[in-house]
């Protein structure tokens, strides 16, 4: 077999799980319910959000929250602070495209 598989949750409930680490690239899944959020952060790559469901509350920096519904992609620069939650009723998906890896950052910086 040539190709690996991965798997993720399928539900409603809360998750935030690391689908793959690779050197490239890293990809996490979330589902967030309403009210629900991801701890404040800064960017640790180049991070790219694909919304697959529901509307992604997303403030970045000093900008106001900016409201992303599905089908939409949100590309957000290096160490750019990120607060992320729900604030809508329908439960939000969405998967975090990293790359390269945070891990690699630092050794490959991309300018």
């Amino acid at each position: 077999m040539i190709e690996t598989t991965y798997e993720y949750a399928v539900g409603d409930e809360k998750h935030i799980e690391k689908i793959i680490d690779d050197d490239p690239v890293m990809i996490n899944h979330m589902v967030l319910p309403k009210g629900e959020c991801v701890p404040d952060h800064h960017a640790n790559s180049y991070v790219h959000m694909l919304v697959i469901r529901g509307i992604l509350t997303l403030q970045l920096g000093d900008q106001e929250p900016h409201h992303y519904p599905r089908g939409t992609i949100v590309n957000i620069p290096f160490d750019t602070f990120m607060r992320v939650r729900n604030e809508h009723e329908e439960t939000v998906e969405f998967f975090v495209v990293k790359s390269p890896s945070p891990r690699l950052y630092g050794k490959h910086k991309v300018e």
